[in-house]
């Protein structure tokens, strides 16, 4: 009996142990914050449509999307990110900054603590959301004049310190105020229907896996970084020019201002 406990014992450690393991991972998180987001939106009334993680081809792969939200007002893209400490960043740079402050006390030294700051970088969630919108708005061009809004959302304990953008980036609590901030009537009732089915048909989430969708944006990445290195745009295949800027040095394309593609 008292071996039996034990192995139980050694059982419920591992299962605590590889628990919390799994509940740090980004993945993990990443899931926690988009059903958060999730059930936020479930609070609109019901002529507000939901999708939850959808998937839509492009001409170089597939694109995930968090959620996107249909009413008679418009369409919203949203981008869940769920981080904690200070963010930064702006329209224009590739990656933004995460840095997160943590003061330890230690047993043995009670008196003192000491102070640890890591600095992490994100891909800038604008673009992403800005190419999700794009790829919508290219599915709905049958009703040209609905407006596809692009939303970032930061959940968990992220504090957004020095963002600039030229599209909302809010809070989870602030979510629902943007949404319902859009008042005017694109759509009749047909419309919105039609609006609603076409979302529903382009969703290849059913037969695209997780897998699948990593191996597209990998394969894409690796182009957009080839092309890079060739000094040239991914984005409109212009000549890539190193110019200086306010945070030091980059390359930007040579199309600008139509083109506005940055990197370091």
């Amino acid at each position: 009996m008292v071996e039996l406990l034990s192995i139980l014992v050694a059982v419920f450690l591992v299962v605590v142990v590889f628990y919390g393991i799994y509940t740090s991972t980004a993945s993990y998180k990443g899931r926690e914050g988009e059903n958060r987001v999730h059930n936020i939106l479930m609070q609109l009334p019901d002529d507000y449509y939901i999708f939850k993680d959808v998937i839509l081809k492009t001409k170089k792969g597939t694109t995930q999307i968090d959620h996107i939200v249909v009413s008679k007002y418009g369409v919203f893209a949203i981008e869940t990110k769920n981080y904690r400490g200070e963010i930064y960043g702006d329209d224009k740079r590739e990656y933004w900054t995460q840095i997160i402050v943590t003061d330890v006390t230690y047993a043995k030294k009670w008196w003192k603590t000491y102070t640890y700051v890591k600095k992490s970088r994100l891909y800038n969630p604008v673009k992403q959301s800005l190419a999700h919108a794009y790829t919508i708005k290219n599915r709905l061009a049958d009703w040209k004049y609905l407006p596809v809004v692009p939303i970032v959302v930061f959940c968990g304990e992220a504090v957004l310190a020095n963002v600039e953008a030229s599209i909302p980036v809010v809070y989870d609590y602030d979510l629902l105020d943007v949404i319902r901030g859009y008042t005017t009537s694109y759509l009749n009732d047909k419309d919105l229907q039609d609006v609603v089915t076409r979302l529903d048909v382009e969703n290849v989430r059913e037969v695209v896996d997780d897998r699948t969708h990593l191996k597209n944006v990998k394969a894409k990445i690796r182009e957009e970084n080839m092309k890079v290195s060739s000094g040239i745009c991914p984005k409109c295949g212009g000549n890539l020019v190193l110019r200086n800027g306010k945070y030091g040095s980059f390359y930007g394309c040579s199309n600008y201002p139509k083109c506005r593609y940055t990197v370091k």
